[in-house]
C-alpha cells in the first residue's frame, strides 16, 4: 500500500519525464542502445533555449565518451528521457556517437599458456 505521499511523487516523476520530453517519445528507428557511446562534437555551443537537463547532459557529455546508461544514471533521469534527448542533440549534430566494440573473440588454451610462458620468461 503506497500513501499519498508516494503515489504523487510517482505521478510527478511521470509529469517531470512528460514535460522534458515534451510528450515526445523515440522515433521506431533510434538506433541509440544503452551501451552506445556519446561525447560533445568539437566546437559546438548549447542550442539556443536549452533546458537543465540538455545542460547537464552538455556538460557531462563534455569529459568524453559516456555510454546512454551511465548519461541516464549520471543525471538521475529514466533511459527513455536520456535516450530522446541525446538523440535530438546527435541529430542536431552537437554530439558523436560510437558503437559498442565488438565483442573480442575467444581464444584457445593453447595460445593463452604461449603468451603466459612467454611473458614468465621477460619477468625471470
Amino acid at each position: 500500500m503506497t500513501t499519498p505521499g508516494e503515489e504523487a511523487s510517482v505521478t510527478s516523476d511521470f509529469v517531470r519525464s512528460y514535460v522534458i520530453t515534451g510528450g515526445r517519445t523515440l522515433p521506431a528507428a533510434d538506433d541509440l542502445a544503452l551501451h552506445t557511446l556519446v561525447t560533445l562534437a568539437p566546437d559546438r555551443t548549447p542550442p539556443l533555449g536549452a533546458g537543465p537537463e540538455v545542460m547537464a547532459i552538455w556538460k557531462l557529455c563534455a569529459g568524453g565518451y559516456l555510454s546512454v546508461a551511465e548519461v541516464a544514471g549520471h543525471l538521475g533521469l529514466p533511459v527513455g528521457v536520456a535516450r530522446l534527448l541525446l538523440t535530438d542533440l546527435s541529430e542536431q549534430g552537437h554530439l558523436l556517437r560510437r558503437a559498442e566494440p565488438p565483442r573480442a573473440q575467444n581464444v584457445d588454451r593453447a595460445t593463452l599458456e604461449k603468451v603466459l610462458n612467454g611473458l614468465q620468461s621477460l619477468i625471470g
